[in-house]
């Protein structure tokens, strides 16, 4: 699923007055999540690329491929909903999306421990 997809997608489900760079962040607050959680913490499986991440900016093109695959992917549209959700103050909407969210994450978490061995963590120095 591409960042352009993916804002298309939150915005049908939950019309709202968000920017887009502020979905922008909110893919990337997943998207650094999942390189912290999960990346930085097990090996790669040969054949596949050293990963870099860089947070997603206004000038991040649309086209950029967000690091969760199908089937996994859906998890950004109930990431993107329930921060609108949130940001709205519709606490019922939110619980019913970030439980949805939370589900389809350690969907994806349940599969990437199954398909890659525990590494070493790299520590990041600021």
């Amino acid at each position: 699923m591409t960042i352009d997809e993916a804002i298309a997608w939150a915005d049908t489900l939950r019309p709202n007055t968000f920017s887009r760079e502020q979905k922008l962040r909110w893919l990337s607050e997943l998207d650094g999540r999942v390189v912290r959680e999960l990346y930085e913490t097990h090996t790669r499986n040969p054949g596949e690329t050293e990963l870099s991440f860089a947070p997603y900016t206004a000038g991040t093109e649309g086209t950029t491929v967000l690091l969760v695959p199908a089937p996994y992917d859906e998890m950004y549209l109930e990431w993107l909903r329930a921060n609108l959700d949130r940001s709205y103050e519709e606490f019922e909407k939110y619980n019913n999306s970030i439980a949805l969210f939370n589900t389809l994450f350690a969907d994806y978490r349940n599969d990437y421990n199954r398909t890659h061995m525990p590494g070493r963590r790299r520590i990041r120095l600021w």
